[in-house]
């Protein structure tokens, strides 16, 4: 049994571990039903600790691990005797009684299941309750779309007056222009360099996520625009440096910050009252693309996407537009409403 005062033990007391306050280690102390659970999980987080696992992802494993630790102490049950009935229970106390939310839930399950693995591999404990246990995930979020007439307001804007502004503008198109074209995320546009860009052959060569590189079309009206930037590009760059879009300022890179500010600029110049922001231009892409194509492998190749079901959300965006015209223009779906209403 581990004591949770006695310095001497030959285990780092918990009071020197940052998943632990002094307020628990003192109630866990008074608990020896308690205490004696938690023993290995005490262990476990001492063998990650060494590992160099951050102490938010220790103190978030142990606040899993005690909530379980509770429950079984008060069903009289060990560990070992916890099975996929018990992990049940207990996620349904913490999802209904105790009203956590589903993401948190995840999270201490993905705590018990790390924690049983290692009791396994340390030989005490035979069966990991977690195994083939699985929630049943929120949907997630559909992403916010502008329609073309919005995306044609933006982009399509008069050149501004001034010298400054209007040079300003022929940087921002271009890079508006191949956020929407190519459906990059802005992480992706500051980081293209000159050389990555094909205008002959209308691509672009992108890094993604993971390092991985991918060939993305460019339309003709995004070559259009960065051809017409291209020049000030030149006369503004410093130090040679390599990027495609320059800040005339520093005469280097654009960071992604910049771009979103710039976007808020233009929209605000052009009269939208959207909020507009980089990803939502690759939304756009991705939610168009799909609607006039239907393939979507192909958009999951643009994207960059590793895991189709990703980009399977923007079928849902697509479906969900067709249902409001369905409601709105179906003789029975308007009765529907009408009986709805008149009820």
């Amino acid at each position: 049994m581990v004591s949770y005062k006695n310095h001497q033990s030959t285990e780092p007391a918990p009071e020197s571990n940052t998943w632990l306050s002094t307020t628990l280690a003192a109630t866990i102390e008074s608990d020896a039903e308690l205490r004696e659970l938690l023993s290995p999980v005490h262990r476990w987080l001492s063998t990650l600790s060494v590992r160099n696992h951050s102490d938010h992802t220790l103190t978030a494993y142990f606040a899993g691990l005690n909530q379980l630790a509770l429950f079984l102490r008060g069903k009289r049950l060990t560990w070992t005797r916890c099975d996929k009935r018990q992990l049940a229970r207990h996620i349904s106390q913490r999802l209904d009684e105790d009203k956590l939310a589903l993401a948190s839930v995840q999270q201490e399950l993905s705590a018990i299941r790390h924690f049983y693995g290692w009791l396994i591999e340390e030989g005490q404990a035979r069966i990991n309750p977690t195994t083939g246990y699985q929630l049943k995930r929120s949907p997630r979020p559909l992403p916010s779309i502008a329609d073309v007439d919005l995306l044609t307001q933006l982009l399509d804007q008069q050149i501004p007056d001034t010298p400054e502004q209007a040079r300003l503008w022929l940087r921002d198109k271009a890079m508006f222009e191949l956020l929407y074209s190519s459906g990059l995320r802005v992480g992706e546009l500051v980081a293209l360099d000159i050389a990555d860009m094909d205008l002959s052959d209308l691509r672009v060569r992108v890094t993604g996520k993971g390092n991985k590189t991918r060939l993305v079309p460019i339309g003709d009206k995004a070559a259009e625009a960065i051809r017409r930037y291209l020049p000030h590009r030149n006369l503004w760059v410093e130090q040679m440096d390599s990027a495609l879009f320059i800040s005339e300022k520093l005469g280097t890179r654009l960071s992604a910050r910049a771009v979103q500010q710039r976007l808020k600029v233009a929209a605000s110049r052009a009269g939208i009252a959207q909020n507009m922001y980089p990803h939502l231009l690759r939304h756009c892409f991705a939610s168009h693309m799909l609607s006039g194509s239907g393939d979507l492998r192909a958009v999951q190749e643009m994207l960059g996407h590793s895991d189709i079901s990703t980009t399977q959300i923007y079928t849902h965006v697509d479906f969900a537009r067709l249902t409001q015209v369905y409601d709105r223009a179906h003789p029975r779906a308007t009765q529907a409403q009408k009986a709805g209403t008149e009820g």
